[in-house]
């Protein structure tokens, strides 16, 4: 995947170019750092993937795709205080480097910061690309919340969960893709049909991640496995225990989750339960049902066959990653 790194070689050079620290230096390092430790750049490399892909002018979606980039690291800064996380990407988190203040307030000057990136653009582009960010920072918001409250609910459904991971995750995903297809200028059919694909892969990407968070890799993940299970999330993986448990396992499970006990035991206990009713491989099918559902959406698009078999290579290595 060659031309993914070169996008994303492009675009750190330009984040680097454009997020320098400056006075008062307490407000701007934190956004520096966290921006500079690290991330997959998932988002912003969709945005110049798919403007290049409908032949675009690629240089013109950088704002975009940074503004993209800052929101999505604003979201990390802000969850990582909620959850009281201390890893993120192998590295401290802002809260834990500086303190919780600071972390509030300069993840609130990067939400300022992304909205400046728009200001390069003219209309009609502008207020399109701000109308969809706006949008969809509020859904991210909802997301968010929806998470936050489920934390406490012992009747949370798998519809009410992959809703809550559509506003929390895949909506930026797929909105960092509909940007890039605005920035080329094509219709608003096509436009569409790209966000509904961004928005079926950020559904897999999600799942993947809940996935990772308990069978991943710690080295590789970047973040303390088990983190999940310990914040009492009710993940996919979680729902669907409680769907395919016996009862001693359902009741097991409930126990474990009435508090945040953060321990090396109860994560092994739950992850146990999770391998004892296969739960890892029903996750990674419905990983594959959502990716193949975005891979149904391409057929309609009207680029070419090579373009759209980038397009499913990319989602096809987004599912087989590790971190």
């Amino acid at each position: 995947m060659v031309y993914i790194e070169t996008y994303k070689e492009n675009f750190v050079s330009y984040l680097s170019e454009q997020i320098k620290v400056k006075e008062p230096v307490n407000l701007y390092e934190p956004i520096l750092y966290i921006l500079q430790i690290g991330g997959k750049r998932l988002r912003p490399v969709l945005t110049l993937m798919t403007c290049d892909l409908f032949n675009g002018n690629v240089k013109q979606a950088y704002d975009a795709a940074l503004a993209i980039e800052i929101f999505h690291n604003f979201t990390l800064v802000h969850d990582d205080i909620m959850d009281s996380a201390p890893i993120r990407r192998g590295e401290e988190t802002v809260h834990k480097k500086w303190d919780i203040n600071t972390g509030i307030l300069s993840g609130d000057a990067m939400m300022i910061m992304a909205y400046q990136c728009f200001e390069n653009y003219e209309e009609p582009i502008f207020k399109k690309l701000l109308k969809l960010f706006s949008k969809t920072s509020l859904e991210v918001c909802e997301g968010q919340q929806l998470d936050i409250d489920f934390e406490s609910r012992t009747d949370v459904t798998i519809p009410q969960y992959i809703k809550m991971i559509t506003f929390k995750t895949s909506v930026l995903v797929a909105a960092a893709m509909k940007m890039g297809a605005i920035i080329a200028k094509v219709d608003d059919a096509e436009a569409e049909l790209i966000y509904d694909f961004g928005l079926n892969l950020g559904i897999a990407f999600q799942l993947q991640d809940d996935y990772l968070d308990t069978f991943g890799d710690e080295a590789l993940f970047g973040k303390q496995i088990g983190g999940d299970i310990a914040e009492n999330k009710k993940t996919f993986l979680y729902l669907k225990a409680m769907e395919v448990c016996e009862i001693a396992d359902k009741e097991k499970l409930r126990d474990l989750y009435t508090t945040k006990n953060n321990n090396d035991h109860k994560i092994k206990e739950v992850t146990e339960i999770f391998k004892s009713n296969n739960i890892s491989v029903i996750t990674i099918q419905k990983i594959e049902s959502y990716t193949n559902k975005a891979f149904q959406i391409l057929d309609k698009l009207s680029i070419s066959d090579d373009k759209k078999t980038i397009l499913k290579n990319f989602g096809n290595s987004l599912m087989k990653r590790t971190i």
